[in-house]
């Protein structure tokens, strides 16, 4: 079987599968379009329960089946929470073990980075980001119990 990320097509049925796969999901307007012969790019948010959501950006090669870069955020309501991305900081060296992958978390959530180790270039990130969410709410829920 092949990748998911050397098909437009499959990567479009994974999207598209998104808001019926996960019942935490109550919309997404994630939309891929071609860029190219061979790449696209995806851009959008998917809506969560309990006033989450996931705004992403990537760009991926269909031919080297690759992200090329990515921008994941998630918010609850209009407080950021988080964010995802490859830019390269070569001298933080808590980060080498990931190196460029890494996460914003607070406090001081523009500076304050860590490993992720779950981020990659070579198979699609919105199951991890997916899952991530899906516990968030589940912690919310436990603590409001």
């Amino acid at each position: 079987m092949p990748k998911i990320l050397s098909s437009i097509e499959q990567y479009s049925q994974l999207i598209a599968s998104i808001p019926s796969t996960y019942t935490t999901v109550t919309w997404s307007s994630l939309t891929l379009w071609s860029s190219g012969i061979k790449s696209a790019v995806l851009e959008g948010e998917v809506i969560f329960k309990d006033n989450l959501r996931l705004r992403l950006y990537e760009e991926i090669d269909f031919a080297s089946a690759e992200i090329l870069t990515y921008s994941y955020e998630v918010y609850q309501g209009d407080d950021k929470l988080y964010w995802y991305d490859p830019w390269p900081h070569p001298h933080d060296l808590k980060l080498a073990s990931t190196h460029p992958h890494h996460k914003h978390v607070h406090p001081d959530i523009k500076h304050n980075r860590i490993p992720a180790p779950n981020m990659t270039f070579s198979a699609p990130n919105l199951p991890f980001l997916i899952a991530e969410i899906e516990q968030a709410i589940a912690e919310l829920r436990s603590s409001l119990a």
